[in-house]
């Protein structure tokens, strides 16, 4: 069984010729068949029915026509007349459409010198075949015949009504594909060459080589190219309306799939969209790839407090009185936003959709809160969750369902278990040390289970744990370090130190990096739009969501074995090593 981008039941056909041809594809072309319908092709977003990839067959981009014998009326290589409810109307000749996005993808594909053959008469083109045809599924292969329609489009580039049956031979109906090529390779295309393919046809796929980008960019194609995998890619062009969750492990993309859902509802909704998160950093990250895309008037992005300080603003309800207990305020702040709704004083149903990231963070109340700002007509709300990032109270499981506070979950949760941040190394590292918190459970009655990560495979060096005679010392060590990475050529901006809100760890590196030419970025002055080219210094709790190439852990003579250390240190820990994408450095003051 191939596999069909978007899944069959979120794909929007236009015929039923269109879902016909979908489940033969999806039914009888092998598992190593990647296929994608009405999926926006390269810069021009151009929209070709299907675009079938095979590593060894090639590209073959399919139009599909439900005309029937009798609607067509003439036909040339250029035109074709037929017949409709208004009377006879004049098209573009089918084939010529096919082609023409062919040509679109072979032109952006052949730039790029890994995708060419470099020597040779073949110097230049493509190192797979490619092709084009038509779908013809409500006319009979002699109806075509009869028709004399072999004289505008070649016989061998279509496939007719009665070689598309449900019941017709799927080798047979391979080889009707496969005879609409004009060449054939015996070599096969590499998984990197796949994943160029990909990232050059299917812009919104592309995962950025920088931080603050996030959701992808317009970027001549680098050395190494990173796409989200096929799984993702199924995942965010399926998600349908209604309530969703995605639970997927740290680094496996869960923050990816909601830029790309964000993106994709405000082109469709009317309405904005809301994004909220616990975190102030991520949120922050997420607005500013939403600006960066001019999306900010439609997709609206906060942290939960925020939000809700926010909305009591608006709504002339008031603010709760200033404290020194921030918990209580933030409490009271909650409960005013909850007790106002019920009233009627906020309104409910102010978004066409809702995304919510770190949901293992958010409160049931909270949780209840929000499912009533989705408007019922969309009903369009995602929720993303990990349990084991869960950093904030003291619980080490939720205590309570889905279904407890509004969200329809049952049958709607997507697992994602592949860690696709972290190199091999640094994900053992981080597992062993949080093996405690990462113990597989079995699924609650949401269908949500505890996952332990499994790695993509990617090789990098093993992390290491440093410890030094004093503070002084430490904080020295880190800048000698951060500055040896930055000679060899690693960007400020891509590392970060993140430590444990200890005042020690914080004030003394604060003070001694800049003194030692190591420019800081403190993360509450961080903004995330790519013009801040400093190393980050952020806390444990605020790291949730980013990602570094080099991160630095001060502090780690307070870290103890896993079985010594409290759930929630375990966690804090866990989430912080799992910020590094290549090097992973822990150090601390050796004890007396």
């Amino acid at each position: 069984m191939s596999v069909l981008i978007p899944a069959i039941g979120s794909c929007t056909f236009d015929s039923g010729g269109e879902r016909r041809l979908a489940e033969r594809l999806e039914a009888k072309l092998d598992d190593d068949y990647l296929c994608w319908h009405n999926v926006a092709l390269g810069a021009l977003a151009q929209h070709p029915d299907f675009v079938v990839f095979h590593p060894q067959r090639g590209l073959l981009i399919l139009e599909v026509k439900d005309w029937r014998a009798r609607t067509i009326l003439a036909a040339d290589p250029q035109h074709f007349t037929i017949e409709t409810d208004y009377g006879p109307k004049t098209v573009g000749n089918p084939l010529e459409q096919a082609r023409h996005y062919a040509h679109a993808a072979v032109d952006v594909l052949q730039r790029d010198p890994q995708l060419v053959f470099s020597g040779g008469r073949e110097t230049g083109r493509l190192v797979f075949p490619w092709s084009y045809g038509v779908v013809f599924p409500n006319l009979t292969r002699r109806q075509f015949d009869d028709g004399g329609l072999e004289s505008v489009i070649p016989p061998q580039r279509t496939i007719c009504q009665d070689e598309m049956l449900e019941s017709a031979d799927a080798e047979a109906f391979q080889k009707r594909l496969w005879e609409m090529f004009t060449v054939r390779f015996k070599s096969a295309v590499s998984l990197p060459q796949i994943e160029r393919i990909r990232w050059h046809l299917f812009h919104e796929v592309r995962i950025p080589s920088r931080q603050g980008e996030l959701f992808g960019a317009d970027e001549p194609p680098p050395d190494l190219v990173r796409v989200m995998d096929l799984q993702q890619e199924q995942l965010a062009r399926s998600l349908g309306d209604g309530h969703r969750v995605i639970h997927g492990v740290a680094g496996s993309g869960k923050t990816l799939i909601l830029g790309y859902r964000a993106e994709h509802l405000a082109r469709v909704c009317a309405k904005p969209i809301l994004v909220l998160c616990y975190n102030e950093s991520l949120a922050r990250r997420i607005g500013s790839a939403m600006r960066a895309k001019g999306l900010q008037e439609k997709v609206h992005t906060h942290h939960f407090h925020q939000w809700c300080r926010a909305q009591l603003a608006a709504y002339h309800v008031g603010l709760p009185k200033t404290n020194d207990d921030k918990d209580a305020f933030f409490a009271d702040m909650v409960d005013r936003v909850i007790r106002a709704v019920e009233r009627g004083q906020i309104p409910a149903a102010q978004y066409d959709a809702v995304l919510i990231d770190e949901g293992h963070d958010f409160r049931p109340e909270w949780l209840k809160l929000v499912v009533q700002m989705v408007d019922p007509k969309t009903n369009s709300l995602l929720v993303l969750y990990d349990d084991a990032q869960s950093i904030y109270g003291d619980a080490t499981r939720k205590k309570f369902s889905f279904k407890s506070v509004g969200i329809q979950a049952a049958g709607r949760t997507t697992i994602l278990k592949i860690n696709y941040r972290n190199t091999d190394a640094i994900l053992r590292f981080a597992r062993d040390v949080a093996q405690s918190i990462l113990k597989p459970a079995e699924a609650d009655e949401d269908g949500v289970p505890l996952l332990e990560p499994q790695s993509a495979g990617r090789a990098g060096s093993e992390p290491q744990l440093v410890k030094l005679p004093t503070l002084k010392d430490e904080a020295e060590f880190i800048a000698r370090r951060l500055k040896e990475a930055h000679r060899a050529g690693t960007p400020w901006r891509d590392m970060a130190v993140i430590y444990r809100e200890y005042e020690r760890d914080a004030k003394l590196i604060r003070k001694l990096l800049p003194a030692y030419g190591v420019p800081l970025v403190y993360f509450k002055d961080a903004t995330y739009a790519g013009d801040q080219d400093g190393v980050t210094l952020i806390t444990m709790h605020s790291c949730k969501g980013l990602e570094f190439p080099l991160v630095v852990i001060p502090g780690a003579d307070k870290i103890k074995s896993a079985g010594e250390l409290a759930p929630q240190e375990v966690k804090l820990l866990y989430v912080a090593m799992t910020r590094a994408t290549r090097d992973l450095l822990l150090c601390g003051v050796a004890a007396n």
